[in-house]
């Protein structure tokens, strides 16, 4: 007797391993059809940005190759999510489907909305975690409510077990061998005309067999001096799996599997590598309990406070022309690797929500845009976190001062000269502050200040006073006469 195929929806989890979906589909002894749609309308305002878009088109070439390797097929669909699931059900005559949770807002209601109806129709519909430790519904304070506070919330999970990674089996796999239509990849049009992305790409190896190696490369040496050198932009001391674990080309079970394999897991690096995966979990037990924080503050009274529109200061940031290195190279490393270093991103974020008064929002969008681990969850917390307006968030009257910054993590200007080379020539003395090297100085490393590269766009000290004034103005507002 010939089984109705079972069909797997996969997302935001492009990978073969570690996958509850797919495993348990295969699991049932009949035949998986495998199927990505591509619904741009259905992420609302949040739909990938330009680089996520480009990574997910090589995401989704690499998983059909890995599945064409053990003779299944990725079926790619283009259209409304319910429209080519109904589609896909009538031509294979389905009788179940099984997906894995998402828990960004939009999407997680869509997906409530399907299985109703889908369950409604007679079908079998099966849901699974395969992006989280924890999943935020798992998870309360001592009076019942959601964590606002990232210790605390470590500290009642941190001794949780973690289920461990699901097996593969691509032996017991029965593909449908179904003659279903399927787009061709470059039909779904995530790749832009300019070829701007191909040096970003030359940078990762986006692929399940990458995201393993490069957490193999890691755990092989850097992460035992994690602690310190997570901290140093010109060196590979971080593991660089964000983006990864955003397109589920490695799922967060694996990565703590393979720490919880090692004796030193409660030294210094490899445990505060750890907090770093629970900082992840903790941004999405956030966005799910607080789904307004992904364009309004948590903290709702920071939705009054004093910012100053500014298009062309604005475009001075996101082009790495502020005149601070540091934060040069920050900007100009996003948009040659899709990438920036953490320590980094909270010092670009830091002058531009402070010392420039741009909206944090603003901030999210272009980081929105630019990076290939775009995560709707990490990115809302970590702009509201600079904002001062989040969940542990950190007070907006603390100002970065990106010359200290620059100095105590990129000493000798490494980071800086990678990505601006105008200041290669520039003593380390002055790498961080070219505007008091003198004019002898600056002649010996070609530089040309106001030309060869900017003077700071604002004083740093003018920059902050002009901070704790607006944050002055937020607390104290004048009354209307």
């Amino acid at each position: 007797m010939l089984h109705a195929p079972h069909i797997v929806w996969l997302r935001n989890d492009l990978r073969l391993r570690d996958n509850a979906a797919l495993s348990t589909a295969i699991g049932q002894g009949v035949p998986v059809v495998v199927l990505y749609i591509w619904d741009e309308e259905a992420y609302g305002t949040w739909a990938p940005g330009g680089a996520a878009k480009v990574w997910l088109h090589h995401a989704l070439e690499s998983l059909a190759g890995a599945l064409g390797q053990h003779g299944g097929r990725l079926i790619i669909r283009k259209g409304s999510t319910a429209d080519v699931l109904q589609e896909v059900i009538t031509a294979t005559g389905a009788g179940a489907i099984y997906w894995n949770r998402r828990y960004e807002p939009k999407l997680r209601a869509l997906d409530a909305d399907l299985k109703l109806e889908l369950r409604a129709e007679g079908l079998k519909v099966e849901t699974f975690n395969s992006a989280l430790l924890n999943e935020p519904h798992t998870v309360a304070n001592k009076s019942g409510g959601p964590f606002k506070v990232y210790s605390p919330y470590f500290k009642s999970i941190q001794d949780r077990p973690v289920a461990a990674p699901v097996e593969f089996d691509p032996e017991a796999a029965q593909w449908s061998d179904l003659e279903l239509e399927s787009e061709a990849l470059e039909a779904l049009d995530l790749l832009p005309e300019r070829d701007w992305w191909r040096g970003m790409i030359a940078e990762w190896d986006i692929s399940e067999a990458g995201a393993q190696a490069r957490l193999d490369r890691f755990l092989d040496g850097p992460v035992t001096h994690y602690n310190e050198d997570r901290n140093i932009p010109g060196m590979e001391g971080s593991s660089k799996l964000s983006p990864y674990l955003q397109s589920g080309l490695i799922g967060p079970r694996q990565v703590v599997a393979a720490l919880e394999g090692r004796s030193d897991l409660k030294e210094k690096g490899p445990f505060v590598y750890l907090k770093e995966i629970y900082w992840r979990e903790f941004a999405y037990n956030v966005l799910f309990h607080f789904p307004h924080t992904s364009d309004k503050p948590l903290q709702a009274q920071y939705s009054d406070f004093p910012w100053e529109a500014d298009a062309d200061l604005l475009e001075r940031w996101q082009k790495g022309q502020t005149g601070y290195p540091i934060v040069d190279a920050g900007m100009r490393e996003l948009y040659a690797t899709g990438w920036m270093h953490n320590r980094v991103r909270m010092i670009v974020a830091s002058l531009l929500v402070k010392h420039l008064l741009q909206d944090w929002k603003a901030g999210a969008a272009w980081f929105w845009d630019t990076l290939v681990d775009a995560d709707l969850a990490s990115n809302s917390l970590g702009w509201q976190w600079s904002g001062g307006c989040g969940a542990d968030a950190a007070p907006y009257f603390r100002v970065f001062n990106p010359m200290i910054q620059g100095g105590e993590f990129d000493s000798i200007g490494t980071y800086v000269k990678r990505y601006v080379p105008e200041l290669a020539k520039l003593p380390a003395k002055y790498i961080h502050t070219p505007w008091e090297a003198p004019e002898s100085v600056l002649e010996a490393a070609g530089v040309e200040l106001g030309v060869t590269y900017p003077r700071p766009v604002i004083d740093h000290q003018a920059g902050r006073e002009r901070a704790l004034a607006a944050f002055e103005k937020f607390k104290n507002p004048v009354e209307a006469v």
